[in-house]
């Protein structure tokens, strides 16, 4: 394994895993609209989100499907990633990260992202990219056997997610 600027090849931060969210806040034919977009975009099978709670003045009812979702891992979250950073002009503020190092940011129209085209019978969708960082050996943490928890040192910073976020994908951070 090789030596980087973390000194440790194990203190090389990565892409976990990438949650891609359409909330449209009320099920049927929108959400159906919805989960189509987001199977064509990402090539994978979306799963519906349930509301935890009624809202009268909104029209949504407790356990009423109201949004979807979609993981994307490995290279394929690399790609989408890229495609949807470049909707935000490749530029990030700093709030968008959290304490360990993941980070948000969403986009307004879906036919932003490149390659993608306006289908009339489906419309415009917005959508929120979530991105959880984390470094080799995070695994300990969700496996079955011997779960443990991660040591303080071998946590993710957010500094730590900004440089890599800065050399992988040319991203700019604003403060």
């Amino acid at each position: 394994m090789s030596q980087t600027k973390f000194g440790n090849s194990m203190k090389n931060p990565r892409i976990g895993k990438v949650v891609v969210n359409i909330s449209v806040g009320k099920s049927g034919e929108q959400l159906q609209k919805a989960m189509t977009v987001l199977e064509r975009l990402t090539d994978q099978k979306p799963c519906q989100r349930l509301a935890k709670k009624s809202v009268r003045d909104w029209g949504i009812r407790e356990n009423e499907p109201i949004a979807c979702i979609v993981t994307l891992r490995g290279d394929k979250a690399k790609e989408f990633l890229r495609k949807g950073l470049e909707v935000v002009g490749n530029k990030l503020p700093s709030s968008n990260f959290d304490c360990y190092g993941n980070f948000s940011f969403g986009i307004k129209e879906h036919i932003e992202i490149q390659g993608v085209r306006y289908e009339p019978s489906l419309g415009i969708f917005g959508m929120d990219f979530c991105i959880a960082m984390e470094r080799p050996g995070y695994h300990v943490k969700r496996r079955r056997r011997s779960r443990a928890k991660i040591g303080r040192s071998h946590l993710l910073i957010p500094e730590d997610a900004m440089v890599y976020m800065n050399e992988t994908f040319g991203i700019e951070i604003l403060e």
